[in-house]
């Protein structure tokens, strides 16, 4: 259930409502009418591998923070780092982030994905997650609500930018997941190819079973590795039950 709340400091001034994510505990606040997140950072969120215990955890693009209280509260000894660029998006995060009090495991930096070098060590994540903006900037409509184009078109990064972020991040041993468009899968295994990434597991994401796909998640991985596995696809309409029970409808 959502409620209106009061106009949110450091939000320009943005209406917000307060919504449940009843399975992980959380409740999450989103502009009214500017970007709300959708189904694609729930699913993300389940199709990562949990990490070791005291992990570390990297979110590229964290919108309004998400992914990353999820997986703070499925990994419940990990920490994580929230990477976002979009001011009004760092201080939705930062919001949220009090509001669920896990300060003291999740942070928000302000910063974009191309600099991140200059403040992490390379090898120092056990999962990089990013759920990027899906449109190159010349396609897809533009969106006349605050923040959608930032979430849904590339900006400064590209998702080669995006790969190679998490490719500096990630230890050996650790893992990559992204979600993404299907009309970008070809681009997505050639990028990761040329960084030497291997792909361990693909899963595509159908509205019904009669439907074509309408996203993929990959899990990768530093280095080569053997034959990667092509999951059973995910139909949204079989969790249907489950979907209510997570998340208020936009």
């Amino acid at each position: 259930m959502a409620r209106k709340d009061e106009k949110g400091e450091g939000i320009k001034g943005h209406c917000l409502t307060l919504d449940d994510l009843k399975l992980y505990q959380l409740q999450l606040f989103q502009p009214l009418n500017g970007y709300r997140y959708s189904l694609d950072p729930l699913l993300l969120a389940r199709f990562c591998t949990e990490v070791p215990s005291s992990g570390h955890i990297a979110d590229l693009g964290a919108g309004c923070g998400i992914i990353s209280l999820i997986l703070a509260r499925v990994n419940q000894g990990a920490s994580v780092v929230a990477v976002e660029n979009n001011p009004e998006m760092v201080a939705l995060t930062e919001k949220n982030i009090l509001h669920n009090k896990l300060s003291d495991r999740v942070i928000i930096q302000a910063e974009d994905i191309i600099n991140l070098r200059t403040n992490h060590t390379v090898s120092s994540f056990d999962l990089v997650v990013s759920n990027p903006p899906f449109r190159t900037q010349v396609s897809g409509r533009t969106s006349p609500r605050a923040g959608r184009n930032t979430a849904r078109h590339e900006s400064t990064a590209g998702l080669a930018d995006f790969l190679s972020a998490a490719k500096y991040l990630v230890k050996p041993s650790g893992r990559i997941c992204f979600i993404h468009l299907p009309s970008r899968l070809a681009e997505f295994i050639s990028l990761a190819t040329e960084l030497k990434l291997s792909l361990l597991r693909l899963r595509m994401v159908h509205s019904n079973p009669e439907s074509p796909a309408n996203m993929f998640m990959a899990e990768l991985a530093k280095g080569s590795r053997g034959t990667p596995v092509v999951e059973a696809p995910l139909f949204v309409q079989d969790m249907a039950d489950d979907t209510r029970a997570v998340v208020t409808a936009e």
